[in-house]
Order: structure tokens, then C-alpha cells, then sequence
């Protein structure tokens, strides 16, 4: 490896979005000239949902791509490295920390803020992915203020989907919850608290099989769902369908080398973004399975930049 294709920075920041882009702004800001690398989906989650009302600064609706455009401008104004590159492998076993991306460059960190967020998961259905944004959501504290006074339906069984359902009662008229089981996996006091919401009626053994929707404009219209016992196929008009099977965290890279829980989030100290190597810090949906916020993922990436700060100052 030749030394002109290294790059080295006393912060290297793996993964864009409000998490990303804030630990870049602050870094910057604090002049430590820190890299960050973004791969294929600069910007995140927020780069594939369309209005946002509910980052704070702005009356009108606005999209995320735009938002994140503004965040990564924004970083760049006050001095933070941006390079595109996909990483394939970090050691953290030495300082400096290292990452290497799949075009042979290789990155080098004083200190590491991993920002690397998490995927909603997906049933990927051809129509489910067409209308993504139009319709169909994986976060209804997003979304659901758009459906006041309509139907949707929500997908899933375990925690996420019944709280999901639950909070969608607060707009909509009518939730339906569709499940591949006839039992829910979630919490019992959570089942409760469903079962007792007249709003919401649970349709079990279901699995989706179509989207339907309109092409303009383009908006979800209703879904068909095929019993799994039956095979009976049901067509049921709704506005917008929330899929909650879960979310995936993008730690693959960091198995073995830092704490995770069973689902592969990141494990930091309690009020603190230090994972348990010292140097490295996780920032936003990466570390975070309860709130997964774009608010709150810029907060935890400005907790990373200023605790990377008080690290490096603490070394020289």
C-alpha cells in the first residue's frame, strides 16, 4: 500500500446523515479536520423519506434529501473532509484506527465516530418498494401526522409494531394490525394496552402481497393480504401501510472488536456515546433502538464530536 493512499485525520467519521454530519460540524468547528467517509446512501435513512415536519428550525414542510444536503454543505462550509468511498474493514486493534475502503485508500483515525445507522427492514414486495415515501413508511412518529382521519394498516408483531399501532391511533380512525401469527410477540402490558384500544382491529395470519396504489399522484390506496392458512386473498382500502419488523444496524464491520447487544446495536456508557474502546465513539440509529430520531441522531453527534474532543486533548 502505497503511503499516498492513505489519508489520516485525528477524526475519521464512518457514515453520513444528522448523526454524521453534526460530528463533522463540531469537529470541524473545534479545528481537529476531521474525514468522513459516506458510502453509497449519503444522508441516511433521511435521504429516502420525502417530508419532514418535525426537525425543529423549520415552519414549512421540507424533504430529508434537501436536509441532508444542507447538513453535508454545512460540514464542508466549516472545514470537514468528505470523500465516497464503501468501507470493508476496520482494525481496532492498534492506534491509529483503520479503515478500508473497497477503492484500496486506506483511513486512519486518532479517534473513530462510527455513524453508520440502521436500515429499516423491509419485506421488499416489487409494490412495497414502489411506493415507499408514498405511502408506505417504517416510522410512523414520522409519518403518521399525515394520515389524520384515515385508514392504515400496520405490519409486524413484536414490540415495534404494536407501539406503532398504538401511536398511529392518535391521527388515524381506524388501525389495522396484520400479523403472520395468531399470537403477537410483543410485551404482554404492550398487548394490553392494544387490545383495549377500540381503534385498532388485529387481523391474524396475514401476510402482504400487494400494494395497491395510485400513479397520480402517486399515493397508496390499499393492500392485499393472502391468509397463510387459507390462501385467501383480501383486499382492504387503506392510505398508508407501516412496515415494523424491525430495524437492522449497520455493525456488521465491528463484530468482534466492539460490545454489541443481540441485535447488533452498539453499546455505549449510559449519558455517553464511548463504546468500551477507548477512542471510539457511536452516534445515532447505530447505538439507538428506542427513539431513532433525526433530532436525536444529530444530538448524539454532537455528544461524539465534543467527547472525541476531550479524548484528544486528554492524549497530547
Amino acid at each position: 500500500m502505497k503511503n499516498n493512499s492513505n489519508k489520516h485525520s485525528k477524526v475519521l467519521i464512518l457514515g453520513s446523515g444528522p448523526a454524521g454530519y453534526t460530528a463533522a460540524i463540531y469537529t470541524a468547528r473545534a479545528m481537529l479536520k476531521p474525514i468522513l467517509v459516506y458510502g453509497s446512501e449519503p444522508g441516511g435513512q433521511l435521504s429516502t423519506t420525502t417530508d419532514v415536519q418535525n426537525y425543529p428550525g423549520y415552519s414549512d414542510v421540507i424533504q430529508g434529501p434537501w436536509l441532508m444536503e444542507q447538513m453535508k454543505e454545512q460540514s464542508k462550509a466549516v472545514g470537514a473532509e468528505m470523500i465516497q468511498d464503501h468501507i470493508k474493514k476496520v482494525d481496532l486493534s492498534k492506534k491509529p484506527f483503520k479503515a478500508v475502503g473497497d477503492s484500496g485508500k486506506e483511513y486512519l483515525g486518532d479517534t473513530l465516530i462510527i455513524s453508520t445507522g440502521a436500515q429499516a427492514r423491509w419485506l421488499n414486495l416489487k409494490s412495497e418498494q414502489e411506493y415507499r415515501g408514498f405511502g408506505v413508511s417504517g416510522c410512523a412518529t414520522c409519518d403518521g401526522f399525515f394520515y389524520k382521519d384515515k385508514e392504515v394498516a400496520v405490519i409486524g408483531g413484536g414490540n415495534a409494531a404494536v407501539e406503532e399501532a398504538i401511536f398511529l391511533t392518535k391521527f388515524a380512525i381506524k388501525v389495522k394490525l396484520i400479523h403472520r401469527r395468531n399470537e403477537l410477540r410483543a410485551e404482554k402490558m404492550l398487548q394490553k394496552k392494544l387490545m383495549e384500544n377500540k381503534k385498532i382491529e388485529i387481523i391474524w395470519d396475514s401476510v402482504l402481497e400487494e400494494v395497491l396504489g395510485n400513479k397520480n399522484p402517486k399515493g397508496v390506496t390499499g393492500i392485499k393480504i393472502k391468509n397463510v392458512k387459507t390462501n385467501k386473498i383480501t383486499q382492504i382500502n387503506i392510505h398508508g401501510l407501516f412496515i415494523a419488523i424491525g430495524h437492522n444496524p449497520a455493525t456488521s464491520l465491528f463484530k468482534g472488536q466492539l460490545d454489541m447487544d443481540k441485535e447488533g446495536y452498539l453499546i455505549t456508557k449510559p449519558d455517553s456515546t464511548a463504546t468500551n474502546k477507548p477512542g471510539v465513539f457511536a452516534a445515532g440509529d447505530v447505538k439507538d433502538k428506542v427513539f431513532r430520531q433525526a433530532v436525536t441522531a444529530a444530538g448524539m453527534g454532537c455528544m461524539s464530536a465534543l467527547e472525541a474532543e476531550k479524548f484528544l486533548s486528554k492524549q497530547s
